[in-house]
């Protein structure tokens, strides 16, 4: 089941690591974030190498809906009550640099890239969409209401970003990843000080970051402080243009945006290894809305979702001072890759911003979701089952709709067969079939 973006480009391959091999930064992971940080530490002068266990944004970046967009479901209220202004400020001020940057890059770049408002909806309660607003015009940025959207039902209203963006990402990353210094089909299966260790040969490093989606070091507690999430989109060929993107505010509510002559529509989400609507909620709301459409493309991806919806970026763990890390994007994985890439890039070359700080991995962890997530992880350990996740031996759930076996502790999923699809987990089952 090919996404859109996989359907429609051929990504550059590379070379596997063969050998040890030195350089003063080591990049670890080649989604759309790892490879945002290579492109400007070569930008810089730096001496760098970025290894990936597959191919190139063949993960999560593939997979995305592609929403370069500052709006984040209804985010900033809550910010400003749990970090005050200056915090607020900050997390909505590094997007915006990230979606300005995007602009700038894909002016020289043939990636489908289109400008577009976006919008979060609600279907019932207005009162939420109003108190976002006040918010963010607070923060001093713009939003306002909206009334009437072309959506197929009726809402009780929306925030409303002008001057989004979306595009195609893999076409961005065709652009942007010849002569980059990458590794292909070298897995990491371990880092120890200032070494990265493959089946391939040994990788030293000065500085080493991690862009693995989910880090695979139990080191750091980033299996405490997550978990995944899996959604799920549908393409309808010759959809309804509904002229820019839409998002809502209900964890469990629907996306749309268009792409070509394509509606995509996402929902269906559920924590990985539990039960969830998945593409049958969408197969069904398609019958009711649009029943004469053709569904041409189908996909699902996962996200990382962290304690207080904010992205982990900076250094790993104050015991591993060589080490960094960019994990956590909730659902807004493009413009949170940009944030991420910069302030590594920043962070490497010694121009660190206090601003950053809201993004530290070392913020606090006490959160409820600590506790929710702790008891997941206790479930899973203690439940029965024939397959366990070598990550952490939690029990392997069957995924009926996709055909894999995943984990609800940490959301590492494999194939029917046993291949790894999904990290924490950096090792196939040792049992496969």
């Amino acid at each position: 089941m090919l996404s859109l973006w996989s359907d429609n480009v051929e990504l550059p391959q590379f070379k596997s690591l063969e050998g040890d091999l030195k350089a003063d930064v080591l990049i670890v992971g080649g989604g759309l974030a790892g490879l945002l940080t290579a492109y400007f530490l070569r930008q810089e002068g730096i001496d760098y190498a970025l290894v990936e266990g597959r191919s190139i944004a063949s993960g999560v970046t593939a997979n995305t809906t592609a929403k370069i967009t500052v709006q984040h479901g209804l985010i900033y209220h809550r910010l400003l009550r749990q970090f005050g202004l200056e915090q607020a400020q900050a997390y909505l001020g590094y997007h915006y640099k990230a979606l300005k940057k995007f602009q700038e890059l894909c002016q020289s770049i043939d990636c489908d890239f289109e400008e577009k408002d976006a919008y979060v909806y609600t279907l019932s309660d207005r009162r939420i969409i109003e108190k976002e607003i006040a918010a963010i015009q607070k923060l001093g940025f713009a939003a306002d209401l909206s009334d009437t959207l072309p959506l197929p039902f009726p809402t009780s209203g929306a925030v409303h970003f002008p001057g989004q963006a979306q595009f195609n990402p893999l076409a961005f990353i065709k652009s942007i990843a010849p002569g980059l210094n990458i590794y292909e089909n070298t897995w990491v299966n371990d880092i120890i000080g200032h070494t990265a260790l493959t089946e391939k040969g040994n990788i030293r490093a000065e500085k080493i970051i991690l862009t693995t989606h989910f880090p695979f070091l139990r080191a750091g507690t980033y299996f405490l402080r997550m978990y995944q999430d899996r959604s799920y989109v549908l393409a309808l060929e010759n959809g309804q243009d509904v002229g820019g993107m839409y998002v809502d505010a209900a964890e469990k509510g629907m996306s749309f945006r268009n792409y070509r002559d394509n509606l995509l529509i996402g929902g269906g989400d559920h924590r990985t290894g539990k039960k969830g609507g998945n593409w049958t909620e969408l197969e069904q709301f398609v019958q009711k809305y649009y029943p004469q459409q053709w569904i041409s493309h189908r996909w699902a991806t996962q996200d990382c979702m962290t304690l207080d919806g904010i992205p982990y970026i900076g250094s790993f763990s104050k015991g591993k001072p060589q080490l960094y890390v960019a994990t956590g994007f909730q659902k807004w994985g493009m413009t949170s890759s940009m944030v991420s890439a910069m302030i590594l890039t920043d962070m490497i070359m010694g121009r660190e911003e206090k601003n950053a700080a809201i993004f530290s991995p070392a913020r606090s962890l006490w959160h409820p979701q600590l506790v929710i997530n702790g008891w997941e992880a206790a479930v899973n350990l203690l439940t029965p089952s024939q397959k366990r996740c070598p990550h952490m031996g939690c029990a392997l759930k069957r995924n009926t709709a996709e055909h894999t076996w995943d984990c609800a502790c940490h959301g590492s999923r494999f194939s029917r067969t046993g291949e790894l699809l999904e990290s924490p987990a950096n090792k196939h089952l040792k049992n496969k079939n």
